[in-house]
């Protein structure tokens, strides 16, 4: 019996074995396929993600604990939204248009990048040449930046900034405290979902009388001070003017700034992580807003 059944067994077993190989052949060339058709999808759309250079460099400032926690966010709402790589960065390297020397590797400059995100402060290190090449990545190639809280509070001894950001902080006479913002451009990508009036605990800064004028950027918000004392020494404008967020047009390109951001706690907001995301995609160019100035507008008092 065992020389009867010895071949079917021995042919049985050759033709199942054949079987399990063209099965798992299939099946790797169909997942080698899925796979290469996922590479280059997941390569084209990180050809068309925008891209941010990150700039948390407090080295000659004052560094506020969110810092952190504020580029982290950044960086996860281009990558939820699928809209813009983020690379971060603590010092000054990449400020600039000319080729990063040695011994920096894989480097980049701003030539690189659509927008910078700016939570600075401070005088910084930045040399005359990269000065000139930030100006000029916003005026000239039309790109922008988005500075949160401190990003205005910085080269004070070059003036050209704060023309760019436009303003300068002053200081904040309050400290933290709860405001009541109002919102002045409900048609700005960065305002639309906001009401028209909301309640905000924050360090609402005041901004020096100069450079900072309605003529020449639009406010989209500021903090009612109808309540302050701005009598107090510390507070040093004429106006009842403390705008929270504005933005302008810079030669080709974009800038806008908000005061939002003291604490870690602020960006774990929702609408103020919609307000930064919408900042960023207006500055990059994704989507359009009227940053037009409106001389004679805003708190009167």
């Amino acid at each position: 019996m065992r020389t009867q059944f010895g071949p079917i067994r021995t042919t049985a077993a050759v033709v199942l074995l054949l079987a399990s190989v063209a099965l798992l052949v299939t099946h790797h060339g169909t997942s080698v396929q899925a796979q290469g058709r996922g590479g280059r999808g997941a390569a084209a759309a990180a050809l068309q993600r925008k891209k941010l250079l990150a700039i948390g460099d407090t080295h000659t400032g004052f560094t506020h604990d969110s810092i952190g926690h504020a580029l982290a966010v950044i960086d996860k709402l281009g990558r939820d939204s699928g809209l813009y790589d983020t690379y971060i960065r603590t010092d000054s390297q990449w400020i600039t248009k000319q080729d990063v020397p040695a011994p920096a590797r894989n480097a980049r400059n701003l030539n690189y990048f659509d927008a910078v995100f700016l939570y600075i402060s401070g005088e910084g290190d930045w040399t005359d040449q990269q000065k000139r090449d930030f100006v000029s990545f916003v005026k000239d190639d039309g790109k922008g930046v988005v500075g949160a809280h401190t990003g205005n509070a910085a080269f004070y001894q070059w003036p050209e900034f704060g023309e760019m950001m436009g303003g300068y902080f002053d200081n904040h006479p309050w400290g933290v405290w709860e405001g009541n913002v109002v919102v002045e451009a409900p048609d700005f990508p960065a305002m639309h979902h906001f009401p028209l009036t909301f309640k905000a605990t924050e360090e609402f800064y005041v901004l020096r009388d100069k450079p900072y004028s309605r003529d020449k950027v639009r406010v989209l918000a500021h903090v009612d001070t109808s309540g302050l004392d701005l009598k107090r020494p510390e507070y040093h404008r004429k106006d009842a003017d403390m705008p929270v967020a504005l933005a302008r047009m810079y030669g080709q390109g974009r800038t806008f700034w908000s005061t939002f951001g003291h604490t870690s706690d602020t960006w774990d907001n929702p609408d103020i992580q919609k307000m930064y995301l919408e900042a960023i995609k207006w500055a990059m160019g994704l989507t359009e807003g009227d940053a037009k100035p409106r001389p004679g507008s805003g708190p009167r008092r």
